[in-house]
């Protein structure tokens, strides 16, 4: 059936009229800044977004008639011209233009009918029929016009009671479109007007509801005089096709007995619905996959629109599952191409219909921020386009460092670098024996080795570990069989927890006559007299949490000397970093 529409539309803020709008036109991939990555055992915030739904508009008014460009006496309908520049003008069946139907009248024309009219004394309630207008629509009872019908004798059922002559032009084809009308009723005891409304595609006539409008039955309001008056759309919208479009109004009763009613403010109207994409969860790990829903959302008349179809083409890197593609919408249809870089999907929205989704699951395998925009939707009939949305998949970064020997202001000796890479990567250095500076010692052998190393999903893991054997230092104060150290971080997944942890093993090891423990605490400091102190198993975490620091041995003397035997430190980092220095 047709829409009945409530409220009292202003006309000085005319009923329906709404502004399109698109989205930008892009489809690109951006980096994106993204929470620091939590502290160790503290979770980090997790991938999460508010999808909101979208909200009907209003339809685009396309051509409005008040019929106020009528100055002077009374007149019928096919004397009368519409304002400029369309100034439109209307024809009817002859029944409807005979025995007191098809006058245009207000309440400021003369209280007495037009000769020949064919109205008599029913002339005052055809006024009364305009003045209900107006107060409905908010308008000036005194002074408002309505065509009228107020039939003395049998119409005939299925007649035209009114159609426009001037095509209405239509800016793009593969609009929905439909119509509003003001109506008024009056001798509802008797038998009812029977409106039905089509809309002209060319010579093609295609109708735009399902039941004829009937105020009688189906009012917004009724007067203290008993008139049934209100605002109804059209509930079947039309997919049109051609550059300009028309209206016809057929009265379905034929009966003269009652059948006395007015219409006012007849508009086309585009109720084209609108896509909106989202994405959830965001941010979302490399590798998850996240939903991606678009929803055709109606105008607020909510008029059916049936065949509406969009084709959405994914920026590189982004890619859909055709397995998870589902619908909701009446009719539904989902696509998905081959290599998962877009979708077509089609459908309807029955009349008082909303919305209606579409989801499916995209995934990623590199990092980035992924926006689609209004040029994304590559292909599109009866749907306007979506504005902007976006999803961040986020990696972690690896960093891994191992150095045998640092002595400085020297260069570090043997190191084994994996330098801020979201890629799995591994580097080692291995020396023979070696000299520490001058005098200060020497080492045997040593070993290093940095990692990052990917695990199922998001998980990473970077890890670096270097080994001094045969350490002899400071005239042998301070020696060792071997001493290792050994940094890692890890997370689960991109946005899980970053957890950091150091270790230190020794073995043969002494400082003057004291024999060190295989696994010393973190930070034990030991004191050389009148010389300086050695920090075995030292650690520190920066990052925020997300990196360590871990050396076997850090020896400190009071001229100025610092070395460090078997240093490591790891960290990771979420994209777009960067990483963090200790």
């Amino acid at each position: 059936m047709y829409r009945h529409l409530p409220g009292r539309p202003r006309r000085t803020v005319p009923f329906l009229r709404a502004v399109a709008t698109s989205g930008l036109a892009c489809a690109a991939v951006l980096a994106a800044a993204l929470p620091s990555a939590a502290a160790p055992g503290t979770p980090a915030p997790t991938g999460t977004a508010t999808v909101s739904a979208p909200v009907p508009r209003a339809a685009t008014v396309l051509f409005e008639e008040g019929f106020e460009n009528a100055p002077g006496a009374p007149r019928l309908l096919t004397s009368y011209t519409g304002a400029p520049p369309l100034a439109e003008t209307y024809t009817a069946d002859p029944a409807w233009l005979t025995s007191c139907n098809g006058w245009l009248v207000s309440a400021a024309d003369p209280a007495t009918a037009p000769v020949g009219s064919g109205c008599g004394t029913s002339w005052p309630s055809q006024q009364a029929m305009a003045s209900a207008l107006a107060e409905w629509a908010g308008g000036d009872p005194a002074d408002n016009h309505a065509v009228t019908a107020y039939t003395a004798g049998n119409p005939g059922a299925g007649k035209t009671q009114l159609e426009t002559v001037q095509p209405v032009p239509v800016a793009a084809t593969g609009r929905f479109l439909t119509f509003s009308v003001d109506v008024a009723a009056v001798n509802c005891f008797a038998t009812h007007p029977l409106l039905e409304f089509s809309l002209l595609d060319g010579q093609q006539v295609v109708p735009a509801f399902t039941d004829p409008i009937d105020a009688c039955t189906d009012a917004g309001t009724v007067t203290g005089n008993g008139t049934h008056v209100g605002t109804y759309a059209g509930d079947d919208a039309v997919l049109f096709s051609g550059p300009s479009a028309g209206v016809r109004m057929v009265n379905a009763q034929g009966s003269g007995i009652g059948n006395d009613g007015a219409i006012d403010n007849l508009r086309i109207l585009d109720a084209t619905p609108r896509l909106h994409t989202a994405f959830d969860p965001d941010p979302v790990g490399v590798g998850d996959s996240t939903t991606l829903t678009f929803t055709v959302t109606n105008t607020t008349e909510k008029a059916a629109k049936r065949g509406w179809s969009f084709t959405e083409q994914l920026p590189s890197g982004l890619v859909a599952d055709p397995g998870s593609a589902t619908t909701d919408c009446p009719s539904g249809t989902v696509a998905v191409a081959p290599d998962g870089h877009g979708l077509t999907s089609g459908g309807d929205l029955t009349a008082g219909q909303e919305s209606c989704t579409i989801t499916i699951r995209v995934t990623s395998a590199r990092s980035g921020t992924y926006t689609l925009c209004a040029a994304a939707t590559v292909a599109r009939h009866g749907i306007d386009p979506p504005g902007c949305t976006s999803v961040t998949f986020v990696a972690l970064l690896m960093d891994a460092h191992a150095q045998a020997v640092t002595t400085a202001p020297a260069a570090p000796l043997a190191p084994a670098d994996v330098t801020c890479t979201e890629d799995p990567a591994t580097d080692g250095a291995q020396l023979g024996n070696t000299h520490v500076g001058s005098s200060t010692g020497s080492f045997t052998s040593a070993t290093t080795r940095a990692a990052g190393t990917a695990g199922t999903g998001g998980a990473r893991t970077a890890t670096s570990t270097a080994t001094v054997n045969g350490l002899h230092l400071l005239g042998g104060l301070v020696s060792a069989g071997t001493a290792t150290a050994t940094a890692t971080a890890t997370a689960p997944t991109a946005l899980g927890t970053i957890t950091v942890t150091g270790a230190t093993t020794l073995t043969g090891a002494r400082v003057g006559n004291t024999t060190l423990a295989a696994h010393p605490a973190p930070n034990t400091v030991i004191t050389l007299p009148q010389l300086g102190t050695v920090t075995l198993n030292e650690q520190r975490v920066y990052g925020n949490g997300r990196g360590i620091v871990v050396n076997a041995l850090h020896v400190r003397l009071s001229d100025g000397t610092d070395i460090v035997v078997g240093g490591a430190r790891t960290s990771l980092t979420r994209t777009p970093g960067p990483c963090p220095s200790p």
